[in-house]
């Protein structure tokens, strides 16, 4: 029996992901948690094969940063025995599919796949098969083809904040960088996607995909 842990800040979804998964007769779901942190906490407890994590939980208490399920993803992975994390989220940006992966994802499902490719995925994931879907894997295939526009997960985090708006100090603040750092990481990008201003990397951006 795969045992599944849910990690997901919203009652509805895991109440969703539940019925779908207890339709299989070889899963079951242990637990479920509303954050990051609690997703470490349940994995050191042990007890299960499978943990479907979120990429993003909702605010915490104002001032506070939220620990994303990329973090989560990461902390876990570094366990002994750790269970495998298969994330499953509404985000398919290649910053964010690249941060879960590199955490140590050994999956990475939108949360509108079809029921029959969700139980799928979780079987994957508990055998250590990678389980991407098919929106993904075209993103990645996308990325390997195209390597000089290749961002690391860094500079896709900058990127979108310059779309988002923000000044080089606000990302700073944001990433925990100084501004030198920052300003590095633009010359990155304008070089990649053949730039030469914060307007034109975020429209090249989109024009590729990549927002």
């Amino acid at each position: 029996m795969i045992k599944v842990l849910l990690a997901d800040d919203h009652e509805i979804v895991r109440m969703g992901l539940r019925a779908v998964l207890e339709g299989a007769p070889d899963i079951t779901v242990v637990g479920e948690v509303a954050t990051a942190e609690a997703a470490i906490a349940a994995a050191e407890t042990g007890g299960m094969d499978v943990i479907l994590m979120d990429l993003r939980f909702g605010a915490g208490v104002e001032g506070t940063r939220v620990m994303s399920g990329a973090e989560a993803t990461r902390a876990i992975r570094q366990l002994e025995s750790a269970p495998k994390v298969l994330v499953v989220t509404n985000y398919d940006t290649d910053a964010d599919i690249l941060g879960a992966i590199e955490s140590g994802a050994v999956g990475y499902l939108l949360k509108d796949a079809p029921p029959a490719e969700l139980v799928s995925a979780v079987r994957s994931a508990a055998e250590g098969d990678s389980a991407l879907s098919p929106v993904v894997a075209d993103k990645l295939m996308t990325r390997v083809r195209t390597p000089r526009s290749a961002l690391t997960p860094r500079e896709l985090e900058v990127l979108q904040l310059v779309a988002a708006g923000a000044s080089n100090r606000q990302i700073g603040e944001d990433l925990m960088l100084s501004e030198a750092t920052v300003k590095s990481h633009l010359v990155h990008i304008y070089d990649k996607l053949g730039v030469r201003s914060r307007t034109s990397a975020v429209a090249a951006a989109r024009e590729q995909g990549v927002l």
